[in-house]
């Protein structure tokens, strides 16, 4: 068979099990199983499938995904996050826009704590939208910087997703884990900016409100309270890795155990606590993994029918510049990032995209940071960017879609710049992992 026909035949039979609504994981299955039978010689096809699925679960490098999950949990469900949003509260002042830049700088922090963008849409969805609304705030300023900075969860570490798409892409974790600071505080600092901006140029989005002044030393206690124990997990994460101490997964174990201790120094830690996030952290590891495990064996079907090669001998006959096709790549992602959750479209491309990566010639680590950001320009376009309609169940009832898409624009064009300025000087994201030993 033409590897053409098989990589439509199993795609479009993927495709259609989505918009039966079968989950994705179950799809990948089904299709997977279907294309043994039909590619690998039945019940011999079916034995290796089953070795793959083992394989790809059992992998080591793996590790980190529940740890980072339960990381977020434990900050969560004990409540420690929120102490540290009452402390970023203090030190604004009266700056424009303030409230809306608690918003970037708490999306910010809770990045580092979890990596679940939606999650994060929706936590900061409701507690800050309504107070700033209720402060006078116009939708513009109340929906769109907590749309841009729940994103943020994609781009700083720890985060899951980058685990994942570099086990499944087979480069460095830590370097990728690495290489998203600078990216992902830069997109940060850029929402911050136009906040300032815009507050300034349009006072009347954001009115100023009088703010009960708090003296320095109350301000620095807080901060050496509850702001410094976050850079000491941060450290135990991400500083770890980069000095050469741990690997990813080490560090991912020590960062664990960190927020647990901090729960413990807070006297928020109870058997409670220990319990929903363990519950949560393993309900969603085990989706997770599910998904996992089916889309390396959905890999390694492309890769036996002839796909995968085939698809990067014909990318590379193209009378096309390789920017023009990575490009290309970068639309596509955009596109299902309307549709789909972040994990579902790096399990579905990255099969059929690594091989052309790395025909082109392209760092497989650059390549991650686009798509890391793609996938965040992704959950914020209009018509169907998941983020939305996340915000849409969280926000006050007056609220339209009409509201939440204007919103969002300005993000989503922050966002374009940002992934334009990574692929046009790689170096941007690829000179702070250069610099690990």
């Amino acid at each position: 068979m033409e590897w053409w026909l098989a990589l439509l035949l199993l795609f479009s039979g993927f495709i259609l099990l989505l918009l039966i609504a079968m989950p994705v994981a179950f799809a990948f299955l089904l299709v997977n199983i279907v294309g043994v039978f039909c590619f690998w010689g039945g019940a011999i096809g079916l034995n290796q499938l089953v070795l793959s699925i083992d394989t790809s679960v059992s992998s080591f490098a793996l590790l980190p995904v529940p740890m980072f999950i339960l990381m977020g949990e434990v900050m969560f469900q004990s409540g420690v996050g929120f102490q540290m949003m009452d402390v970023l509260d203090k030190w604004m002042g009266r700056i424009p826009g303030r409230l809306a830049l608690i918003s970037v700088a708490a999306g910010t922090m809770f990045a580092t704590l979890s990596g679940a963008a939606m999650g994060s849409v929706a936590l900061l969805g409701s507690v800050l939208t309504p107070e700033m609304e209720k402060r006078g705030y116009k939708k513009p300023m109340s929906l769109g910087p907590v749309l841009g900075s729940g994103g943020l969860a994609i781009m700083i570490p720890p985060t899951a997703l980058g685990v994942i798409l570099a086990t499944l892409g087979e480069f460095s974790v830590g370097r990728l884990l690495i290489a998203i600071v600078v990216p992902g505080l830069m997109m940060a600092l850029s929402y911050a900016i136009y906040i300032i901006l815009r507050c300034k140029l349009q006072p009347s989005l954001a009115p100023a409100y009088e703010v009960a002044p708090v003296p320095l030393s109350k301000k620095l206690v807080a901060t050496l309270q509850y702001i410094l124990p976050l850079g000491f997990i941060i450290f135990m994460v991400t500083g770890i890795i980069f000095l050469g101490v741990a690997t990813p997964s080490e560090a991912a174990a020590t960062g664990a155990l960190s927020c647990f201790i901090l729960a413990a120094a807070y006297r928020r830690l109870n058997w409670e606590v220990v319990k929903k996030s363990v519950n949560s952290a393993m309900r969603i590891s085990v989706m997770i993994f599910l998904i996992i495990a089916a889309a390396k064996g959905f890999g390694q079907n492309l890769a036996f029918t002839g796909a995968t090669k085939g698809l990067a001998e014909f990318t590379m006959g193209l009378p096309l510049a390789p920017i023009v096709i990575f490009i290309t790549i970068q639309v596509i992602v955009v596109i299902m990032g309307m549709f789909m959750e972040p994990a579902s479209i790096i399990m579905i491309t990255l099969p059929v995209f690594m091989p052309v990566v790395h025909t082109l010639g392209f760092d497989p680590v650059w390549f991650a940071i686009v798509m890391l950001l793609n996938i965040q320009l992704g959950m914020l376009s209009p018509p169907f960017g998941m983020s939305l309609f996340v915000m849409k169940g969280v926000a006050p009832p007056d609220t339209t879609m009409g509201d939440i898409y204007r919103a969002a624009l300005p993000f989503f064009a922050l966002n374009l710049v940002g992934m334009a300025l990574i692929i046009a000087f790689p170096a941007l994201a690829l000179w702070l992992p250069g610099l690990m030993r």
